[in-house]
């Protein structure tokens, strides 16, 4: 079953993103892009399918070598940190999908949906529309923000690291069962209303409630399908004696470390340093970061330049294999005393070590 081109941001009111507040240096950095000879918002389909091709062969690749060689064999262990590291640069391509406008490239979003989000059970309209909150002025910052890492880690509080670790162990087995019990969810209409809006969000934030759309509905559908069969799949091969019983924790162990690839990086997209109370565009801009140094672990963590983060939240629209050209440019254009230069961060851990340990 082919699921329907995902909701994507351009659903977003352009006026919770696109409004400068009357801030001047925002003016100047939109005004800078807008007036460059080079048009940082175009799409180069070539990019994403040749980025999204490499990136899938090297996961299945390695992934499928570390299933397949003896358990504690030297294949398998260095099959597995790289089957890790592809499949979370694959699985970080959802983020692009997402961004992509309503009818550009639909055969690259129901490719990515059918080879990766299936998968890999993560499809992307169990992302797009909480990653739209993420960006929106109305919950970015607050309680409702689903991306938000303060709201379900308090930095410096040992037990609520514990808890936030232990909720990303528990993840890819909590998104297993959401996908392996859909049946379930239609056997009465309030169930299925509650994990439409409760259970259909790949979030951490338990306090996230998802507002559906007619359309939200419809996509979910179209990929809690195939996502049920993928993941009965999984127990039902090793019932039939087609797979080792190990298969199971060996999946599970892989999709623990793409998670965490994926969290680590969230710790440091912004400094979280909000209140809870919901921010205009200047603040929301400021505690986003820019990541401009080449470090091993801001390269590791931060996939197809969604390092430039800040630069994103400035234009959600722009590609992501244009973020580093678009920053290059403002770097050389804007004035030397302009906030934008102060979004430049050495490298992850920079801002990781405040996110996690509480401090200045």
């Amino acid at each position: 079953m082919t699921p329907p081109p995902p909701g994507t941001l351009t659903d977003i009111d352009p006026a919770s993103l696109a409004e400068d507040d009357g801030v001047p240096w925002i003016s100047e950095v939109r005004r800078a892009v807008r007036d460059a000879d080079t048009d940082f918002f175009r799409v180069s389909a070539w990019r994403y399918w040749l980025d999204f091709a490499v990136s899938l062969t090297a996961a299945y690749l390695a992934a499928g070598i570390y299933l397949a060689a003896p358990i504690g064999s030297w294949p398998q262990v260095v099959a597995f940190p790289i089957a890790a590291f592809w499949l979370y640069r694959m699985g970080s391509l959802i983020h692009e999908v997402c961004h992509l406008g309503a009818h550009e490239m639909p055969v690259f979003k129901a490719a990515w949906n059918l080879l990766g989000g299936v998968i890999t059970l993560t499809p992307s309209p169990f992302f797009t529309r909480h990653h739209r909150d993420h960006h929106s002025r109305r919950f970015y910052g607050t309680p409702e923000d689903p991306e938000y890492v303060a709201n379900v880690m308090e930095g410096g509080n040992v037990a609520s690291i514990v808890g936030y670790v232990v909720h990303v162990l528990a993840f890819p087995v909590l998104v297993f069962l959401r996908f392996l019990l859909v049946p379930l969810t239609f056997v009465h209409p309030a169930l299925r209303e509650w994990t439409l809006r409760k259970a259909s969000s790949l979030t951490l934030n338990r306090r996230y409630e998802r507002k559906l759309t007619p359309a939200d509905r419809r996509a979910i559908l179209a990929v809690e399908i195939p996502c049920f069969l993928r993941a009965a799949l999984i127990p039902g091969l090793v019932l039939a004696g087609l797979n080792p019983w190990t298969r199971i924790p060996l999946l599970y162990a892989l999709a623990v470390a793409t998670v965490l690839l994926n969290q680590l990086r969230q710790l440091a997209d912004h400094h979280f340093d909000g209140d809870g109370n919901r921010v205009d565009m200047e603040a929301h801009i400021l505690d986003s970061c820019n990541f401009t140094t080449n470090d091993p672990l801001t390269l590791l963590l931060f996939p197809f330049s969604i390092r430039y983060h800040a630069l994103h939240h400035l234009f959600p629209s722009m590609p992501y294999h244009n973020l580093k050209r678009a920053h290059e440019h403002l770097a050389a254009v804007l004035p030397s005393d302009s906030p934008y230069h102060s979004l430049a961060r050495p490298g992850w851990w920079s801002v990781a070590r405040r996110t996690i340990l509480g401090t200045a």
